[in-house]
């Protein structure tokens, strides 16, 4: 390939259309906003299609024009009674994909995740590649714990393997997941089928230096129980134990816990979750130090993350995990459960603390941090350069442009390894 000046000359400008279920906030929105806009950023033609669009729940990149954002089946249930949802989720991807190939020209590639029914339906013009981020195998994050419920599934389960498997390139967001996918899809991975490992990614140039240190920590995820939140106010009660010296001689008023993250009414788990964690600080007796902030936009985010003394991540085996991400490029250390994807991405007593997932582990972290503040300085500068240099939106549009220009040409090389050492 020829260069001029620096760039590289001859590459394709691709009509790239990007499916996701639900354009709301959350890790897999936010890859996918960062692939439209970086693919967008690299002269191809980008067009998202999602069954879901609220313009006051959303990130700003989807109402800023630079690409357009195409709502199909607002109207179709999420779930019936609160059950179902894995078919209703099925029947909206569905619908969005056959009024994609219905009312829109042909694209060059089709990049879909989170559901790989749409595959063989994406696959009818044979002209277009098909590729499928898996951020999780959907049928690990399912509940199997009744008879009727195993039955239910056992049919989606199937079909996930096989749907997935018919994608012309598989990507992943994590070496965990990677491994994950091998163990979960043997029929896939016994006919040789391996995924590439692409790191999903932050803007490091959104963060402001660190206005201060102060003395509160910082917990950001959706308010679901997978993401075991409790752990971050059980560890924080820890500290005011009345056995705890590590607050002793210090204005406790002055060490906080704010519980921040995306919070979506329409969902009966959310809400629940919600008065289940302020529940569990007012029987602990710290609920007058824990402050929870649902749904804050991304400029309150990045101003939470200026103030804090270090971020808590409590998700265990989280297949990867976009928060440490985005605390380290504020300069902030992370304390995270020693499992799956943050075990990828931070460097255990350099950008933070890896622990395991328990209270006492994970306050004995944060306790270090309120004794030596300037030891959170030091990490955080670290963790930005450690960000910057392995995790920035540049590398990831740059591996992502590249894997979908190899698929459109048909290329194999260099297509199922991992893109990081």
């Amino acid at each position: 390939m020829e260069k001029k000046k620096g760039k590289r000359v001859g590459s394709p400008k691709l009509n790239i259309a990007i499916i996701h279920p639900d354009l709301g906030l959350g890790g897999a929105e936010r890859l996918v906003v960062d692939a439209a806009v970086e693919l967008v950023s690299h002269g191809h033609n980008v067009h998202v299609f999602t069954a879901h669009h609220d313009k006051t729940h959303c990130f700003e990149e989807t109402l800023a024009g630079s690409f357009p954002v195409t709502v199909y089946g607002a109207f179709l249930p999420r779930h019936i009674f609160y059950q179902f949802h894995a078919v209703c989720a099925y029947l909206r991807c569905i619908f969005v994909a056959l009024c994609m190939l219905l009312f829109w020209p042909s694209f060059d590639i089709i990049l879909a995740d989170q559901v790989s029914i749409v595959i063989p339906l994406l696959k009818f013009k044979r002209s277009t590649k098909v590729v499928f981020y898996c951020h999780f195998p959907d049928l690990l994050l399912a509940h199997h714990t009744t008879i009727i419920r195993r039955i239910y599934r056992k049919p989606i389960d199937m079909i996930e393997e096989l749907t997935t498997g018919m994608a012309d390139l598989i990507l992943v967001n994590s070496r965990f997941t990677a491994s994950t996918f091998a163990n979960t899809f043997k029929i896939l991975d016994a006919r040789g089928i391996r995924p590439a490992v692409l790191y999903p990614a932050v803007n490091v140039e959104q963060f402001d230096e660190p206005h201060a240190y102060k003395l509160n920590f910082l917990s950001i995820n959706r308010f679901e129980r997978k993401k075991n939140i409790g752990l971050a106010i059980s560890a924080f009660a820890m500290l005011h134990a009345p056995e705890s010296d590590v607050l002793q001689g210090r204005n406790t008023v002055e060490v906080s816990l704010i519980i921040a993250g995306g919070f979506d009414k329409r969902l009966k788990e959310n809400v629940e979750y919600l008065e289940e964690l302020k529940s569990l600080a007012e029987r602990l007796g710290v609920s007058d130090k824990v402050r929870f902030i649902t749904s804050c936009s991304t400029a309150e985010r990045n101003a939470l993350l200026s103030d804090c003394l270090c971020v808590l991540y409590t998700p265990k085996d989280e297949h990867f995990g976009i928060v440490p991400l985005e605390a380290m490029a504020a300069q902030k250390p992370v304390i995270a459960c020693n499992s799956g994807g943050p075990v990828e991405t931070i460097m255990d007593g350099v950008t933070g603390f890896l622990c395991d997932p328990t209270p006492l582990k994970f306050s004995v972290a944060m306790a270090a941090f309120i004794i030596d503040p300037e030891m959170a300085e030091r990490m955080g500068r670290e963790a930005q350069r450690h960000v910057s240099e392995s995790f920035s939106t540049k590398i990831f549009g740059q591996r992502l442009n590249q894997f979908l220009i190899n698929a459109v040409r048909g290329k194999s090389e260099g297509i199922r390894i991992a893109l990081m050492d």
